[in-house]
């Protein structure tokens, strides 16, 4: 089955030139040069990676990485720029970045980059792991991993980050949290779910960097990469 891509890029030389290559190797690609374009572009469309520049006008690359990783946690984002140093790179994989590729490149080593993400994206699908930065939800195994470490969640706890994850980035406030978490027949108060999202933030968020768990005043919270 063809993999298809969405490529941020305003060389438009360099873009047909990727498209050109990746279609012989059995990969689509959609070309966008505006970063507005791109954000709706990923609400209407599922690709299996993002290709992105960083230094292009109007909305940059960063930016369009974070609203990717927000709405997309699970699809790899590889950055394609002209920029090399440390601080970038440090820039980039903060806002969610799989991967950094600095300009010139050769399209075989791009090519089997992006191979070995889909692939690595698949097999995480299929084992049922749910992956947003370094967090990892294992749903057979029932076990929650943050950089490595075990993170020992009860079932109630385990089953908020599930709803919160599964929301993919957005805002839930503390009713749909509540008839997710308990029966609809069940009452309970709204500061029990403040207890639990504080619970969870202690063990998922308080010995790590970035912050996951976050809180729109007034609305609710969602989990995301900022």
């Amino acid at each position: 089955m063809k993999k298809h891509l969405l490529l941020f890029e305003d060389d438009k030389i360099l873009c047909q030139e990727i498209s050109t290559f990746l279609r012989k190797n059995e990969i689509t690609c959609d070309i966008l040069q505006d970063g507005a374009n791109v954000l709706q572009q990923i609400t209407t469309n599922e690709y299996d990676l993002f290709l992105l520049d960083i230094n292009v006008p109007k909305i940059n690359g960063i930016t369009v990485c974070k609203h990717i990783r927000t709405l997309s946690p699970n699809v790899p984002i590889v950055m394609l720029t002209a920029l090399g140093e440390l601080h970038d790179k440090i820039e980039a994989f903060n806002a969610g970045a799989d991967d950094y590729i600095v300009k010139p490149f050769h399209f075989d080593e791009l090519l089997a980059r992006i191979n070995a993400h889909i692939r690595r994206k698949d097999n995480s699908q299929n084992n049922n792991l749910l992956i947003l930065n370094d967090l990892i939800i294992d749903t057979d195994k029932m076990e929650v991993k943050r950089g490595g470490k075990i993170i020992d969640l009860t079932p109630k706890e385990y089953k908020l980050l599930c709803i919160l994850f599964y929301a993919k980035g957005t805002i839930m406030n503390k009713q749909m949290i509540s008839e997710k978490l308990w029966d609809y027949h069940i009452e309970t108060s709204f500061n029990t779910i403040e207890v639990y999202i504080n619970f969870l933030r202690k063990k998922i968020d308080a010995a790590f960097e970035p912050k996951l768990i976050h809180t729109k005043v007034g609305f609710g919270y969602y989990l995301a990469v900022k």
